[in-house]
């Protein structure tokens, strides 16, 4: 069942051509607050946003959200029952992203902070970050050595 009204930004057969390489779509309850995290705790850029849909942009990369309302008629659907726990096990990587500065507009936002910044002995300062529908992201920049 589709909220938005109107056209959206481009044909869906349009934008799905468009795709190449490693696409991430996260299933979401809503996609108003999951693009409120992401752009104020992330600061991704909105390509496209409607009450079904959301196209993101930052540090390189381009994700999709898709309410979960939207996927009523989808084989995934089964997995969005309220007692399932979504991403476990997935982190959601941001090359380029401040651990430090998503950190405190995290906190500052009242999200979950699963590990704050810190230089881990892989060459990256990173800092966990959960969103409000459970996804953990990763924001991450080379450490000084």
């Amino acid at each position: 069942m589709k909220l938005r009204e109107g056209d959206a930004w481009m044909s869906a057969d349009d934008y799905g051509r468009s795709l190449k390489g490693l696409g991430i779509n996260l299933l979401v309850e809503d996609t108003e607050r999951a693009v409120a995290f992401q752009t104020s705790v992330l600061a991704a850029e909105v390509i496209y946003t409607d009450p079904d849909f959301a196209v993101l942009h930052g540090y390189g990369a381009e994700w999709m959200l898709h309410a979960d309302h939207t996927y009523d008629d989808h084989e995934l659907y089964g997995s969005l029952e309220p007692d399932i726990a979504r991403g476990i096990g997935v982190e959601l990587r941001l090359h380029g992203c401040d651990p430090d500065a998503a950190e405190t507009r995290a906190r500052e936002a009242g999200y979950t902070v699963l590990a704050g910044a810190m230089d881990k002995p892989h060459g990256l300062r990173e800092a966990y970050l959960v969103d409000v529908d459970g996804y953990v992201w990763v924001p991450d920049v080379p450490s000084v050595a």
